[in-house]
């Protein structure tokens, strides 16, 4: 069965998505801030939820039409064809969001959607009132410059939710934004990758995730797996072949470090969960007094504090300018810091060989790269 789909990311990520939707085979049709549109089959779709690390949701695109008024909403819902999925019996709630259109009215929207799928089902199954009490499927419409998109939820709870963290630190770093960092941070068999500030070790997690090749949705079900339009085996043979391709010998290394042992415990009932914890060794560290490893290549990725909930903007200040000291010292390694301070690269003392926009939930961070070798990194600038 042809399948157009829908993944949302976090703003920032659509890049690294594009490039997993490619890998699984999916063929992109549109990119736009935080989603990307791409054609495939139920096992593309299937594929998608177990293994694109930075996607938050996979949806099931129904269609997009032009809507400038509530009848213009109603009438396109209805002609879409939702009995290819929906049963007399399912559970078809609404939600969605209106962005710069004249339908602006969520809740609106949400009646309005709902009645046009109710009129649509009617006409197809006969009855008036639908029990829904079978089979859930959550519809979302998205409202964008006047272009409605009508999408059925494949996913169910988050994709950012893998199942291996249920504790974490006062702070917890998303996990499709940790994978996105990690990914930029290529992690390898040969390097060692450190995360200081580590908290609840997400990082670390999802970098030896990526090396292992361990799918990221392994660990938890999703929503279309009652879909009766697809097929069990599908989902059963795409996990089979999910763990048939993880690299159980590998010999990739990481490294969590922070000061507070307490949320080091739970990052290590975090890495067990996720079945990494052969790869990363958890250890109550200072970040400012961190050491290179003679002989050895490494990578440094982190998220330190911001200032936003955990330390006060003088604290942060002094952390920074402690921290371009420290990892001064571990040049020729690579860093990569995730952060919201504006002035990170005064403070840090030295400007980052390449800097990327990205979201920590609501808040705007950048990532700061460094990897350039160790005679640029001592000509530090004057801001």
């Amino acid at each position: 069965m042809k399948l157009r789909m829908v993944a949302t990311c976090l703003f920032g990520l659509e890049k690294l998505l594009g490039e997993e939707i490619d890998k699984i085979g999916g063929k992109r049709v549109e990119t736009m801030d935080g989603r990307i549109t791409f054609d495939g089959d139920e096992t593309t779709l299937v594929s998608a939820n177990l293994r694109l690390r930075c996607a938050e949701r996979v949806f099931i695109w129904l269609g997009s039409f032009p809507v400038y008024s509530f009848d213009e909403l109603f009438e396109g819902t209805k002609a879409l064809p939702w009995e290819r999925f929906i049963g007399k019996n399912d559970i078809f709630p609404v939600k969605g969001h209106a962005i710069h259109s004249r339908l602006y009215s969520v809740p609106d929207c949400q009646s309005i959607v709902k009645k046009a799928i109710v009129d649509r089902l009617s006409g197809i199954y006969g009855i008036r009132i639908f029990p829904e009490t079978d089979v859930k499927y959550q519809i979302e419409f998205f409202i964008f410059k006047d272009t409605a998109t009508l999408m059925i939820d494949t996913t169910g709870v988050a994709l950012h939710k893998r199942g291996y963290r249920p504790a974490s630190g006062e702070a917890p770093l998303r996990e499709t934004l940790a994978a996105a960092i990690a990914t930029i941070a290529r992690p390898r068999q040969d390097v060692l990758f450190w995360e200081p500030f580590c908290g609840s070790g997400t990082i670390a997690i999802e970098a030896a995730m990526i090396a292992t090749n361990t799918a990221s949705g392994l660990l938890r079900s999703f929503a279309a797996e009652d879909f009766p339009a697809i097929d069990k085996r599908i989902w059963q043979t795409e996990r089979e072949k999910a763990r048939a391709e993880i690299i159980t010998d590998s010999c990739f290394e990481a490294y969590g470090s922070d000061i507070d042992a307490e949320v080091l415990e739970k990052a290590k009932e975090n890495a067990r969960r996720a079945g990494m914890d052969k790869h990363i060794k958890f250890f109550v560290a200072d970040a400012k007094n961190i050491k290179k490893l003679d002989g050895r290549k490494g990578t440094v990725a982190c998220n330190p504090p911001y200032g936003e909930r955990l330390m006060t903007p003088e604290d942060v200040e002094r952390l920074y300018r402690a921290m371009g000291k420290a990892f001064e010292r571990l040049s020729p390694w690579q860093i990569y810091v995730l952060t919201s301070a504006e002035n990170f690269e005064r403070l840090y003392g030295r400007r980052a060989d390449k800097v990327r926009k990205l979201y920590n939930g609501m808040i705007p961070c950048k990532l700061y790269q460094y990897f350039k070798p160790k005679d640029d990194f001592n000509k530090r600038r004057t801001f």
